[in-house]
């Protein structure tokens, strides 16, 4: 057992290397992601994280779906999707972003059904990127 009254020389201690060589795995592993891959991941985080804000998500036991209805914070998700998807479309072909624009506009039309006063056509999440949706 160490002795609890000597110091460790920050010199020679190993924990910064240990440190220094997980950043820099971590470096290499993000490096070897795909712009696509990171873009549709993010995408997909959203997407998911508005579904359940729009009360989308399966009842559970304790929790019915409606419990987890948060309109302000879906409209917030879907807005950034909105944007990322609007933004990253040129670059990620047309499989990738037909996939991300439909589910998008999946999330702003259960957005606007949820809503108990729907935006007009045009206000609604996302749509001064996408346009209206209907």
């Amino acid at each position: 057992m160490p002795d609890p009254t000597t110091s460790v020389d920050p010199r020679t201690s190993t924990e910064p290397a240990a440190a220094d060589a997980a950043t820099a795995s971590a470096t290499r592993d993000i490096a070897d992601v795909a712009a696509i891959e990171v873009i549709t991941t993010a995408a997909v985080h959203l997407m998911s994280a508005a579904a359940v804000k729009c009360g989308l998500s399966e009842d559970t036991p304790g929790q019915p779906a409606s419990a987890y209805l948060d309109l302000d914070e879906a409209r917030k998700l879907i807005t950034a999707l909105a944007a990322l998807v609007t933004a990253s479309a040129p670059d990620l072909g047309n499989q990738h972003a037909r996939a991300l624009r439909d589910g998008l506009r999946s999330l702003q039309l259960a957005f606007r059904e949820a809503s108990p006063f729907p935006d007009a056509p045009g206000e609604g999440p996302g749509e001064k990127f996408t346009g209206a949706v209907s």
